[in-house]
């Protein structure tokens, strides 16, 4: 009920009550825009985290969803961890616990923030958004179409590795490309 108390900490109220509505799942399940996903240089493709919000926004109206702690922030020598639920339209509808390493103690309310973005992409994942970028197949398509892996060099170290980049994108400093990897 709307205005319900609930200990979120706790509880599991809603979880699989009932599928969402047929507009609310074509909106968590559209499907991915290439020019949304991007590539981490070591050829990891992820959906950057505003684009889980916006589908979610889409989905459910802005504040009808919402991320609720559950359990306390674990603060590490260099990791915060913390689990979330995700709440929609007040049903519980996914838990994962996030995480951020974090190098300086001053970095502990950056790496907590990023902790509950990290666990609500998570989260996502049960509600089928970007499924798409944990599909094998589809990863190998996309690479293959607009994605290249290419040698740098690290423009003050004069190191050479391979890394990775979308077609449409270049490096950035400190690296400099020095020619494409054949395949």
């Amino acid at each position: 009920m709307p205005g319900e108390a609930h200990d979120w900490t706790t509880s599991f109220r809603g979880l699989s009550a009932a599928p969402f509505d047929k507009d609310v799942a074509n909106a968590l399940l559209k499907p991915l825009s290439p020019e949304d996903v991007e590539m981490k240089p070591d050829g990891l493709l992820y959906l950057p985290e505003i684009k889980y919000r916006r589908t979610l926004n889409a989905a459910f109206g802005p504040g009808g969803w919402g991320m609720a702690p559950r359990g306390e922030t674990h603060i590490g020598p260099r990791i915060v961890s913390r689990e979330w639920g995700l709440v929609c339209l007040g049903r519980l509808v996914a838990i994962a616990r996030g995480e951020q390493e974090y190098f300086d103690p001053s970095g502990i309310p950056t790496a907590t923030e990023a902790c509950k973005s990290n666990a609500l992409m998570r989260c996502c994942k049960d509600l089928g958004i970007a499924s798409e970028l944990w599909d094998p197949r589809f990863i190998r398509e996309f690479k293959a179409k607009h994605c290249v892996e290419a040698m740098v060099e690290h423009v003050t170290q004069k190191k050479k590795r391979k890394l990775w980049r979308r077609k449409d994108q270049k490096f950035e400093y400190p690296y400099k490309e020095i020619g494409v990897v054949p395949k």
